[in-house]
């Protein structure tokens, strides 16, 4: 039931409006002044409030300013038998929703007390709107505990209220427009627009209007002037995704306005001031793409002030199961049913999946697994085909062991009842020929267990039929795996260098990496592209 607070010093009026909006299926309370009328606001809340400009102590005027300072925000309406511009103008500046003059027929009254309840049902709607976004992406709602994962929202913490821009990097899938919104939605801008473009989505020929807008007449078809995004998020965050699609000849207008926070509509002279954070995304390398001509340098260095690098999520592969359990819930939720179980077999063939469309990848496997499972467990047959054969899809350069001779996939796969993915998965890279890896350097302590047995042996290439096998062995005193998998993948980078004569982006071509991701690696690893 709707609730309103009438205001006013005249009894009669009062009483005849508590009655005539009851008879509406109003709950309704009356207040002789303003005094009591705060008293009400102060432990009740209303839709809608009816007050008398004119008053004994305290009138309509000085009771929207006490309103404001409580921060009461309940459209008001004005009653007045003394209506002039000036009052009315007053009223409107200190929030009153509307005035009315008296005498008034009470049907008219009731046409503004619903338009001004349908534009506080609206305002309700765009707050709890609003919060629902900032639930939705804050910091809890990025999933990853990897540290590669930590590394970014270490960065995203370090540039919420900065106003320079940024560049998201990382293939499809990876989350970069949820980084670009968590980045909005917990900064000093969160109540401002977040308005998002795809580059690649807009024919070249249209995406200057889309961004900057155009005058009615600009061109064939253009009817009505019409604003554009960067109009539209002013004041807030314009997201430009895939950047890198841009035609060159455009990119010169975006490096204006980032320049100089200023442009005009297609077809327009007027020149027109906008505040807008820009916040870039790209799943291409820029960097390549300036060398082929195809991207400005200057607009990359403008764009890449701070650069945020998404990971693969065969990266971050500890993350998989926080993902899975997370989406299991939120789509067993929307279906209003208890969230999937996963049978150990088809665990190891998600696990071992090297997951080309990323996270985006990963939610549509567990929605289509939720809508399409015949029981509450998924096994391995539940899964599309391309899971099964882990040995087809494991990339070079990884392949989890799951067995001390790498058989349990199929071991378990045919348990579950599903088909037999083929054999051993070989474990690691298959160059040309055997190659050998450098010893793991380990610590003096580890070279001895203390009952005298030998420590961590280094990893070595194994002939394996046609295949050269990562072999590693574990003794009973353990190894140092992060060192291990440091050494592997620093050889690995050292072949592709020796492979490509140095060329960094036929190097990471060759690894399955962008060149960003290889120079870093190559930084924290101190390869130099000569050290090969």
């Amino acid at each position: 039931m709707r609730s309103l607070l009438i205001v006013d010093d005249d009894e009669f009026i009062r009483d005849s409006l508590k009655i005539f909006f009851e008879g509406k299926g109003f709950k309704a309370a009356a207040a002789p002044g303003c005094a009591p009328a705060l008293d009400y606001l102060k432990n009740s809340r209303f839709d809608i409030i009816l007050m008398d400009l004119i008053m004994p102590e305290m009138g309509g005027l000085e009771l929207l300013k006490r309103m404001a300072e409580m921060k009461i925000t309940t459209p008001s309406i004005v009653m007045t038998a003394f209506a002039t511009v000036q009052t009315a103008v007053e009223a409107m500046k200190l929030g009153a929703f509307d005035y009315i003059t008296k005498p008034f027929v009470l049907e008219e009254l009731m046409m503004v007390v619903d338009r001004a309840i349908g534009v506080s049902e609206l305002r309700n709607e765009n707050r709890m709107l609003r919060k629902q976004l900032r639930k939705k992406y804050r910091f809890d709602g990025l999933i990853g505990d990897s540290p590669r994962m930590q590394a970014v929202y270490e960065m995203i913490e370090k540039v919420l209220d900065i106003d320079s821009t940024i560049l998201i990097t990382g293939e499809s899938g990876t989350g970069k427009e949820l980084i670009a919104k968590t980045i909005h939605f917990n900064s000093s801008r969160s109540q401002q627009p977040f308005v998002p473009l795809n580059c690649a989505a807009i024919p070249k020929d249209l995406l200057e209007s889309e961004l900057f807008g155009h005058e009615k007449g600009a061109f064939t078809g253009a009817l009505n002037t019409r604003i554009g995004r960067f109009e539209l998020a002013r004041d807030g965050t314009l997201f430009l995704d895939e950047i890198g699609e841009m035609d060159i000849a455009l990119q010169g207008k975006i490096l204006r306005v980032i320049q100089g926070k200023e442009f005009e509509r297609v077809g327009g002279s007027k020149t027109i001031k906008v505040d807008v954070r820009i916040v870039t995304a790209s799943n291409k390398d820029l960097e390549r793409a300036i060398e082929e001509g195809k991207f400005r340098e200057d607009l990359y260095y403008r764009l890449n002030v701070i650069p945020i690098h998404l990971p693969p999520l065969r990266e971050r592969r500890e993350d998989i199961l926080l993902l899975l359990d997370f989406f299991k819930k939120e789509f067993a939720k929307k279906r209003k049913k208890e969230p999937l179980k996963i049978s150990d077999a088809a665990m190891k063939c998600i696990l071992g999946y090297h997951w080309p469309g990323n996270v985006r990848e990963l939610e549509n496997l567990m929605e289509r697994l939720t809508i399409l499972a015949t029981s509450d467990t998924i096994g391995v047959h539940d899964l599309p085909p391309k899971f099964r054969d882990v040995k087809a899809a494991v990339p070079s350069g990884f392949a989890p062991a799951f067995g001390p001779d790498n058989t349990g996939i199929a071991e378990n796969a045919q348990a579950d009842g599903g088909p037999v993915p083929g054999g051993p998965v070989p474990v690691g890279p298959v160059p040309e020929k055997p190659v050998p890896v450098a010893p793991v350097p380990v610590d003096a302590e580890d070279a001895v267990s203390p009952d005298g047995e030998a420590g961590p042996q280094p990893p070595t290439w194994a002939e394996g039929g046609s295949a050269a096998v990562f072999n590693c062995s574990l003794s009973d005193s353990g190894l140092n795996l992060s060192k291990t998998v440091e050494q592997m993948e620093r050889s690995l980078i050292l072949q592709a260098l020796e492979k490509t004569g140095g060329v960094k982006s036929k190097a990471a071509k060759l690894l399955g990496l962008n060149r960003t991701t290889l120079i870093e690696k190559m930084k924290k690893m101190d390869i130099s592209a000569r050290a090969h």
